[in-house]
């Protein structure tokens, strides 16, 4: 993997918070080849959460990964971390030269079309480590990604592209919420890493 593009020494969020683009960390070929792999072997399952007090299960999958059985809980619903593939382990070392920090566990989505997104939220679970990096690593379609404040509301919008790399640092979690905004316009499907590290 080598930088494409580099566009990582702007932080993208004004203030109370640090949200870094790469860009394309890493060729076309390279970054279809993961996709496909990740599309086909992946232990993709529906994600559950608890809403109003019943379970909903939504379009989009998920897949949770770790260094051991990390129990992840978010939405009201626990999971427990499957261990790493060759791939994967791959991937994880690459960001973790490119972002200097260490994960230890991987969050993946598959999101079939532009008809699925997620709803704003922060990555601030009690299970994390706080203030520590998170990365996100794109696959497929190019999608928009909105970072919103949490008190004055104010709005970045960027693109996370095939192959690329966004870090949210410092205090991103804490002051800013974020989202995948749904559109009819995509239709075709996106794979997202989001590498963490567990408490």
């Amino acid at each position: 993997m080598h930088d494409l593009f580099n566009n990582s020494e702007t932080n993208l969020l004004p203030f109370d918070g640090e949200v870094f683009y790469f860009g394309k960390i890493m060729e076309q070929t390279q970054a279809n080849f993961y996709f496909n792999w990740m599309l086909n072997n992946i232990d993709w399952k529906n994600d559950e959460a608890i809403v109003f007090g019943k379970l909903i299960l939504t379009k989009r999958k998920v897949a949770w990964y770790g260094n051991e059985k990390y129990p992840y809980t978010y939405s009201s619903r626990t999971k427990e971390a499957l261990p790493w593939s060759e791939e994967l382990l791959q991937l994880k070392e690459a960001i973790e030269k490119k972002s200097g920090a260490c994960f230890n566990s991987c969050l993946m989505n598959l999101y079939h079309d532009g008809n699925e997104g997620v709803a704003w939220h922060s990555d601030d679970e009690k299970a994390l480590v706080q203030r520590a990096t998170i990365a996100s690593l794109s696959f497929g379609a190019e999608r928009k990604f909105v970072f919103r404040h949490k008190a004055n509301k104010t709005i970045v919008n960027t693109f996370l592209e095939n192959g690329s790399l966004l870090l949210m640092k410092g205090d991103t979690q804490k002051n800013w919420l974020h989202q995948l905004p749904k559109t009819k316009k995509i239709v075709t499907p996106r794979i997202s890493l989001t590498f963490r590290l567990m408490a």
